[in-house]
């Protein structure tokens, strides 16, 4: 993602100076390109990043019938609680309306261009699968421990109407706060991705720089940025303030990594597991943090919170990486074989390379030569790559779900509803198809 000038100078005065990232998985996630076992190397992240707080195992994989992660559909592999499937987006469907009203309103502006553009991918129809949003307050009432019900939810249905400057009183609309700007940077970040990546489409929709031009697509994302920049400071919370700038600042890093590795760089698995933490998973991590703080929770189960995002968000890259070689265009929605052709080498490469050296040349050259992205594409069929990414995102789903295990107790009927259906988002990131 790319910010300009503008959006760095509203971020900057708005929240301050943002505080070196002391970045958790920046060192021992991988000592070299030779990975001896996935849940090793997923195992030494957690230490690394969070003191290794997720032990044991969670709950296998289960066959599933949806093909990927749907904001209404019921399906036959949904987990079934007290007769009944459990959806984890329907369980905060009602939220997820009103926050949805809020956010159409908070990105109008009174130059109609810019509200044109910034409005695009907040449009009815046009929001995507809400995956932040949903983890984010499956999050704020899985971290309850006391004994609630969801009839006391009633007055959160309704969409909040008070301005983005004015600090919420209720701990719930400041957490539903925090997921509408979480979802205005995912947004911010996607707008820029597309001018970088000369994207054609988004959502099943013409991609906004194809719409409007590159020029207004960078600014709608600058706009995106300094209005989720208001609502945050509106929080009055200066560490919350900070996780969510850092976030900012490691979308720009990791998209900087990208552009501007070395050779040597690219084909190191320690170099992409970074970039992808940076660019994928930063965000959801950072903000289920914030959303335990929030909500007056300690630094253990905050950092439980972390440790789920995190894991969540590499597992369904990883996961991600592999449809991108085994998924089908039909589903997918978008060109398989696209991280190649972009010069960019995925975990399932990155493997690969250990088996069939020759692969190195290709990547360190971004597979610009005529023939590179079809012979890499052929090598990585042949090898080991495609089955060990799956089994690492696979790793990350069992420390996702161990995390949500080790929250304290919770009396709370509801709470553990909304856990279980954290526990199937994790399962979910791996088994789609799309």
């Amino acid at each position: 993602m790319g910010l300009s000038r503008f959006a760095s100078r509203v971020v900057r005065e708005t929240l301050g100076a943002v505080r070196t990232a002391q970045m958790r998985c920046e060192h021992g996630y991988l000592a070299s390109r030779k990975i001896p076992s996935a849940r090793g190397a997923a195992e030494r992240l957690v230490r690394a990043t969070a003191g290794a707080r997720g032990e044991g195992r969670g709950t296998g994989s289960t066959p599933r019938a949806a093909n990927g992660f749907s904001a209404h559909a019921v399906s036959a592999g949904d987990v079934v609680e007290d007769g009944g499937p459990i959806n984890p987006f329907m369980i905060v469907d009602d939220e997820l309306r009103a926050i949805g009203e809020r956010m159409r309103r908070a990105v109008t502006s009174d130059i109609p261009a810019l509200s044109t553009a910034s409005e695009y991918f907040f449009k009815l129809g046009a929001e995507g699968k809400r995956m932040r949003p949903t983890v984010l307050m499956l999050m704020a009432s899985a971290m309850t421990t006391g004994i609630s019900t969801n009839a006391a939810r009633g007055g959160w249905r309704e969409a909040d109407h008070a301005p983005a400057h004015e600090a919420p009183d209720d701990v719930r609309r400041r957490q539903q706060r925090l997921a509408e700007i979480a979802e205005m940077i995912h947004v911010a970040s996607l707008l820029h991705d597309d001018v970088l990546d000369n994207a054609a489409t988004r959502r099943g929709l013409r991609a906004l720089n194809l719409e409007v031009g590159n020029k207004l697509a960078i600014l709608a994302g600058d706009f995106l940025l300094a209005r989720a920049s208001v609502t945050l400071a509106s929080l009055r919370n200066t560490e919350v303030i900070e996780l969510l700038s850092r976030v900012l600042e490691h979308l720009v890093a990791g998209e900087v990594m990208q552009m501007t590795a070395k050779p040597e760089s690219l084909s190191s698995m320690e170099h992409y597991v970074k970039k992808t933490y940076y660019k994928t998973a930063s965000l959801i991590a950072n903000s289920s943090k914030a959303i335990a703080l929030l909500g007056g929770h300690g630094e253990k189960s905050a950092d439980l919170a972390y440790d789920y995002g995190k894991n969540l968000g590499l597992a369904f890259q990883f996961q991600d990486d592999v449809l991108d070689f085994i998924g089908s265009e039909s589903i997918l929605g978008k060109p398989t074989l696209g991280d190649l052709k972009e010069g960019i080498a995925t975990a399932p490469v990155l493997f690969a390379v250990e088996e069939f050296p020759e692969l190195q040349e290709l990547v360190e050259r971004r597979f610009k030569h005529s023939g590179d992205v079809q012979r890499a594409h052929e090598l990585v069929k042949k090898s080991k790559g495609i089955a060990r990414t799956q089994e690492l995102a696979r790793e990350h789903r069992d420390l996702a779900i161990a995390a949500i295990d080790a929250l304290p107790v919770s009396e709370s009927s509801y709470a553990n509803k909304c856990r279980r259906a954290l526990k199937e988002l994790a399962r979910r990131s791996v088994e789609r198809s799309k």
